[in-house]
């Protein structure tokens, strides 16, 4: 078994998420996040872009979704259970996800939370 699939233990998966993603949970064997979105539209935007940085990774979530949430749950199978591999593709969708532009100052305003017909991601 490589090094990137070598399974960690509950206690350090837990304190690296504590450490670099508040927002996601161990639970049942899983590392997961639900996002919350605003609409059927945002729901599917949160899919594809999960789906695309999984298939660049080559390591693929399982996802659940309705019409104004996503769950992103990752486990390395071959594992049977978290691996660097896990935290580090839950760290990229975050990144990606969760970017504001709008907060940073720069020339991207990012989308308009104040009007629903824009309203994209509900933002922790």
């Amino acid at each position: 078994m490589s090094e990137r699939e070598k399974p960690i233990e509950p206690a350090q998966v837990n304190a690296w998420l504590s450490d670099n993603l508040a927002n996601w949970k161990l639970e049942d064997g899983w590392v997961r996040r639900t996002y919350k979105t605003t609409s059927w539209k945002s729901t599917l935007m949160v899919i594809n872009t999960v789906g695309h940085l999984a298939e660049a990774a080559w390591h693929h979530p399982d996802i659940t979704a309705s019409y104004a949430w996503v769950e992103v749950r990752l486990m390395t199978h071959s594992a049977k259970g978290i691996t660097m591999k896990d935290l580090e593709l839950a760290k990229k969708i975050e990144e990606v996800v969760a970017w504001q532009p709008g907060l940073e100052g720069g020339a991207l305003e990012g989308t308009p939370q104040s009007d629903q017909r824009f309203s994209y991601i509900k933002y922790d």
